[in-house]
């Protein structure tokens, strides 16, 4: 009889806490709804923002992500001092918190500060063609955690902002020109001036290719098998591929056609016959 008296005793407290509590709850679910509503609101706002101003379109990614994690940290907040948790209590636990965050989360701090000094520095931005961490590709994005990549065959690669920011970054398009160094090797038989003739004559009649720095043609070496020529020239950005297959396949044509070898690795095997005993 007495537990049963405990019992509902205990019952009526749990009625009557949820009973006052419901009030706040309420209330909570209201502000909820109405700040994520707000937040949504303001993204919109910040992004028109971003769009009539000519910001940096990796900042602006940046600062988008960066306003909409802080405002919803103020909403979570504002809801749990709604639903009674006192602002000295709710310091000691985002204190404790924090702490705990921090030691567990040391790698999203790391890219978090990678992200703060990509923006600052601007070793790329949001369309040049980098190579970073074993991988090429156009940037598409920055966000406050990872850098997001189009591969040249339209993969998406993410690369966390900590590890970008701490190693090796080649930025391809952060010149207008780029000089390319085209290697290819001829038969020591071969004439070699007229040889670097050819090469000269067929970057002089392709378009793509910048005649102002000149194109030069070298000996680069004297391979095993063949006499190594190193062609250089200069092309814009967006014409260096179209000129650097072209020139590939031409100078194909036209050394065949010239009687000019190019030569590739072979190997003689001599067999000599055994005398049987």
């Amino acid at each position: 009889m007495e537990q049963l008296t405990d019992y509902q005793s205990h019952l009526q407290n749990a009625i009557d806490w949820l009973w006052n509590l419901t009030p706040n709850l309420i209330l909570a679910v209201l502000i909820l709804i109405i700040g994520l509503w707000v937040i949504r609101f303001l993204n919109r706002m910040v992004r028109k923002f971003f769009e009539k101003k000519d910001y940096d379109l990796a900042l602006e990614s940046f600062l988008q992500s960066f306003i909409s994690i802080a405002l919803k940290v103020l909403l979570f907040v504002l809801i749990v001092t709604q639903l009674g948790v006192k602002s000295s209590s709710l310091v000691a636990i985002v204190g404790a918190a924090g702490l705990a965050i921090g030691l567990a989360l040391q790698g999203s701090l790391a890219n978090f500060a990678g992200g703060v000094l990509i923006l600052t520095f601007k070793p790329f931005k949001i369309g040049d063609f980098i190579s970073a961490q074993g991988l090429d590709g156009t940037v598409k994005e920055i966000n406050i955690f990872t850098t997001k990549l189009n591969t040249f065959g339209n993969q998406l690669a993410i690369i966390p902002n900590g590890q970008l920011s701490n190693n090796s970054i080649v930025n391809y398009s952060a010149e207008k020109m780029r000089r390319d160094n085209i290697k290819v090797g001829i038969g020591y038989s071969s004439d070699i001036k007229k040889a670097k003739d050819i090469l000269l004559a067929i970057c002089a009649k392709n378009e793509n290719v910048l005649q102002d720095p000149a194109p030069e043609v070298y000996v680069d070496s004297l391979g095993d098998s063949s006499v190594d020529l190193s062609l250089r020239y200069w092309a814009m950005n967006d014409d260096f591929w179209a000129a650097h297959f072209h020139i590939l396949e031409t100078l194909k044509y036209q050394f065949d056609a010239a009687g000019i070898e190019i030569p590739f690795p072979q190997r003689v095997v001599h067999q000599t016959k055994s005398t049987a005993l």
